[in-house]
């Protein structure tokens, strides 16, 4: 590994910003639903549980390829780091599936009071999971630039998005290059297999903005910022 270039971690850093941003905004977009507008209610629904989705596979793939080699690599200085990324892990996942839960009633009735318990539910995740990010910023992230090599990073970006549909991922990288520096966009697609990059490249502006007018009614959604 000594010679093996390292990981460029700044995709991360895109990614957490489109957690924070889309899951912060989620509360207003499902007590924006009218009482029965169950059209509505499948836009918001669906839009939710595409993040859901790549939320789901970002930290699965932190668990399966980044944290044991973090520990066999930077022993003691890893272990209270991968601890609490465990811990977080686990409390994001338990909310995750109380929204899902509620997310599935409110999504074919739009019924205000489920509507409104929902929007609690997702609240209290978005609180978690900005708090979850915060420490893996300041914690872990700094670890894995020092300790894992581009080619396993690279491993982990491919497994987590092998179980996503190829037509969903130019906007899934529209929505994490909305509020990323340029240098970084164009950075990460450079890297990227030319077949896959190009693709990406041409269709993400596109597909992300086509996506937030109908979401969220605006192709510039409120931003929340955030290091790249």
């Amino acid at each position: 590994m000594s010679n093996e270039p390292l990981a460029d971690v700044r995709d991360m850093y895109m990614a957490h910003t489109m957690f924070r941003r889309e899951i912060g905004l989620a509360s207003a977009l499902i007590r924006g639903v009218a009482d029965g507008d169950v059209e509505r209610a499948a836009i918001v629904a669906d839009h939710m549980q595409l993040v859901d989705t790549v939320l789901h596979h970002h930290h699965e793939g932190e668990d399966e390829h980044l944290w044991h080699r973090l520990l066999d690599r930077a022993g003691a200085d890893a272990e209270p780091v991968v601890q609490v990324m465990a811990e977080q892990h686990g409390a994001i996942d338990k909310l995750l599936d109380e929204v899902r839960t509620e997310l599935a009633l409110w999504r074919d009735s739009a019924d205000p009071v489920q509507g409104e318990a929902l929007a609690e539910s997702v609240t209290r995740l978005h609180e978690r999971l900005v708090e979850h990010l915060a420490v893996e910023e300041e914690k872990a992230l700094p670890l894995i630039g020092k300790h894992i090599t581009a080619a396993e990073w690279g491993q982990m970006i491919a497994a987590s998005a092998a179980d996503v549909a190829p037509e969903r991922m130019p906007l899934i990288f529209g929505l994490m290059a909305y509020e990323a520096d340029p240098g970084t966009v164009r950075d990460i697609v450079a890297s990227m297999p030319p077949e896959v990059g190009s693709v990406i490249g041409d269709l993400a502006a596109e597909a992300f903005v086509a996506h937030a007018q109908r979401v969220h009614g605006t192709a510039t959604p409120e931003r929340v910022g955030g290091a790249q």
